[in-house]
């Protein structure tokens, strides 16, 4: 059987990990209740955290195909665990066969709601897409390095079962008018897993992965409300934004751009389960 580690089992990998039919499956994760249902599952799992190098054990990656999907740690330009990931596999000489790295595509920036393909520069204004383009590059350099292939995915916000936005619809956070939010991209997870498991063994380069269909993030928040039958959150200006919102989601609010998805549906051959998030929401409630 093919073989295959998948790095950060969390909600998009554990799915992955499921369904790679014909791969002898490996995860690594952080919590052992959850490996411990892994492995129930005929998964192999490895537990560690990636925060300390010196922490990090022998790790099964040789001649494996590696699915990167650790997200980067809080705060900082540069994406520390990573770091400390592709510093453990060069001290162990563990080289993966193929990487494919679950990026994100704040790597764009703010374009102000303009169209980026996969040739778009990668401007990220925030910490976070910093991050996030610190990453690519880095397993970039390795794959140079080594003579291993090395795909990209620079994913959209990831929606799904278990990840509407709950908490905030109850709490009645304040979101941006809607007259004033601009575009903004999601991807179910049922459909992120699908690409995962069409580039394991296909697919180089870079690949912008979205549903298609951007609207703004008050439209999503006010969409999944009407879905879950709960009254819509309150709508501020602007300037009343910045000083109630938190900042993590004022983020998602000031940054805006239209992700072109044409790549993955022709060179990957993806059809989309939910190519549109009010066919996502109905099946994630």
């Amino acid at each position: 059987m093919q073989q295959l580690f998948i790095a950060g089992c969390g909600y998009t990998g554990t799915r992955v990990a499921r369904q790679a039919q014909g791969w002898n499956v490996t995860a690594h994760l952080r919590d052992q209740d959850k490996a411990a249902a892994l492995q129930a599952a005929g998964v192999a799992t490895i537990c560690c955290s990636m925060d300390d190098l010196a922490d990090i054990p022998t790790l099964p990656v040789h001649n494996k195909v590696l699915l990167y999907s650790i997200p980067p740690q809080g705060g900082g330009s540069i994406d520390l665990r990573a770091r400390n990931f592709c510093a453990a596999l060069e001290r162990d000489n563990a080289i993966p066969s193929r990487i494919i790295y679950l990026s994100a595509t704040s790597v764009y920036g703010d374009t102000n709601g303009q169209i980026v393909t996969e040739q778009s520069p990668a401007e990220p204004d925030s910490a976070m897409g910093k991050r996030r383009l610190d990453a690519e590059q880095l397993f970039q350099e390795f794959g140079a390095g080594h003579g291993v292939p090395v795909v990209i995915l620079r994913v959209s916000g990831i929606y799904g079962p278990g990840r509407l936005p709950l908490m905030q619809i109850a709490q009645g956070q304040p979101l941006l008018k809607e007259e004033l939010a601009r575009p903004s991209n999601r991807i179910h997870v049922d459909d992120l897993v699908q690409v995962c498991l069409k580039v394991l063994e296909q697919g180089s380069g870079i690949y912008n992965v979205s549903d298609g269909h951007p609207a703004s993030m008050t439209a999503y928040f006010n969409a999944c409300a009407d879905a879950l039958g709960k009254p819509r959150q309150p709508q501020v200006c602007l300037e009343e934004a910045q000083r109630t919102m938190p900042p993590l989601l004022l983020t998602y609010f000031r940054e805006s751009r239209v992700v072109d998805n044409t790549r993955m549906l022709q060179e990957l051959g993806s059809t989309l389960i939910y190519p549109d998030m009010l066919l996502g929401i109905a099946a994630s409630r």
